[in-house]
């Protein structure tokens, strides 16, 4: 069973708009998993950005370069 002591702080405050998603709201899990798959978690881009699903470190590079 999943714990996280700020989950529902978590959850309103995340912009990932992948709704079926079973980390949202449990971003200790979302980070592991987004560096797992060599990405970044929706939190790192501005909403327009990752509504696109380009999660990538290059496209977090592009954003701040």
């Amino acid at each position: 069973m999943k714990t996280c002591s700020n989950y529902e702080k978590n959850l309103k405050m995340c912009n990932c708009t992948y709704d079926p998603c079973p980390h949202k709201g449990h971003c200790c899990e979302c980070i592991a998993y987004h560096r797992q798959m060599g990405e970044l978690p929706a939190c790192y881009f501005p909403n327009d950005v990752q509504r696109s699903y380009d999660r990538s470190i290059r496209r977090f590079m592009q954003l701040h370069t």
